[in-house]
């Protein structure tokens, strides 16, 4: 599988399991922008829960593991807060990577 589908899917993954508010989704937002870069972008209403990408999980974790993948595969990554309630965690990968 490609860089771009699992950072896709890791991240609106963490937006169903962390940025749920009843009511309420997340959106996903895909753009290209110059020079030839996929920008990933995962908003919900949870500003107030900022992602942390821990080290490396303890052997019997099951979970955590996400934002690692994240990090390790995209170019850059980060959270934009706001504006209030919202959040949005963004990844860029250079589309070179992503053929």
């Amino acid at each position: 599988m490609d860089p771009a589908r699992l950072i896709v899917a890791e991240l609106a993954a963490n937006a169903v399991l962390h940025g749920r508010v009843t009511g309420r989704s997340f959106r996903l937002g895909l753009a290209v922008t110059a020079p030839a870069t996929l920008r990933i972008e995962v908003t919900d209403a949870r500003g107030e829960s900022l992602p942390v990408c821990r080290s490396v999980p303890s052997e019997l974790a099951e979970s955590g593991y996400g934002l690692l993948l994240v990090e390790e595969l995209a170019d850059r990554w980060g959270v934009r807060e706001g504006p209030v309630p919202v959040k949005t965690v963004w990844a860029e990968l250079e589309l070179r990577r992503c053929r």
